[in-house]
């Protein structure tokens, strides 16, 4: 399903965003009508809308046109895509009006199963927007893949972790966990769990990763994912920290749209 402003996407709409490319997003799993970290979404979409457009993001209407591709029941994944179809490379100076893109996918089944992930030198241009200029990290992505990994894992100029692909990392050492504090995407996820106990924000280089005794994933679609291995390093899949942060995600009430 998809639709823009409520009404059908247009062929020539999704011509311009994929010849131009210039917008952001924020990907939702909705069950049962609610979303974990509603405001959290918002809010990014928002903040995003003022960065790239120099425009304001309206939450209830955006919420409004989510609503209407998503059943009372049930889990699905939707895509909130915010782009102005009348931007062009020739007029990318105009003033713009950004437009609602909201698109549905079923949503992959929880929990996911561990990733085994490389490391590779990328920071993405404007780390803190979730842009939909996503060219590097696919490629990266797909290079991973086809060697035979699930995924990438980033390191900034200084070597030190920064996030994957499309997920946060977050990484255990006893009972604390610690986040990479190199530039990249807050993620909705990540900040939902960062206010637990125990949890904080530190520099961590590669080399460091002997230090810890877990690692894992995290997004707003699989919820807190195991890493089972990072380049040649291997880590559990079934840490007690992370079955406890697993249950804590769980345990957070959805907000309804």
């Amino acid at each position: 399903m998809a639709e823009l402003n409520g009404e059908p996407v247009s062929s020539a709409a999704l011509t311009a965003l994929a010849l131009t490319n210039y917008g952001h997003f924020t990907t939702l799993r909705i069950t049962d009508g609610r979303v974990k970290g509603l405001g959290l979404h918002l809010e990014r979409l928002n903040r995003d809308c003022a960065a790239l457009f120099d425009a304001e993001l309206d939450p209830d209407r955006v919420r409004r046109l989510v609503r209407r591709l998503v059943p009372p029941v049930g889990t699905l994944t939707a895509r909130v895509t915010v782009f102005d179809p009348s931007l062009t490379l020739a007029s990318l100076g105009a003033p713009a009006q950004p437009q609602v893109l909201v698109t549905t996918r079923p949503a992959p089944a929880v929990p996911a199963g561990p990733l085994a992930v490389r490391t590779v030198p990328f920071v993405r241009d404007c780390p803190s927007v979730k842009s939909v200029g996503l060219f590097g990290a696919l490629r990266h992505g797909r290079a991973a893949r086809r060697a035979g990994w699930d995924d990438v894992l980033f390191t900034d100029e200084a070597g030190r972790l920064s996030e994957g692909g499309t997920w946060n990392v977050g990484l255990v050492r006893g009972q604390e966990v610690v986040w990479p504090s190199a530039a990249s995407l807050p993620g909705v996820t990540r900040a939902l769990l960062a206010q637990l106990p125990g949890h904080r924000y530190a520099p961590v280089a590669d080399e460091q990763l002997v230090e810890y005794d877990a690692v894992f994933a995290t997004n707003a679609v699989t919820g807190v994912r195991p890493i089972s291995r990072v380049d040649d390093r291997e880590f559990p899949e079934l840490h007690p920290v992370l079955r406890e942060l697993r249950e804590a995600y769980e345990a957070i009430e959805g907000d309804p749209l």
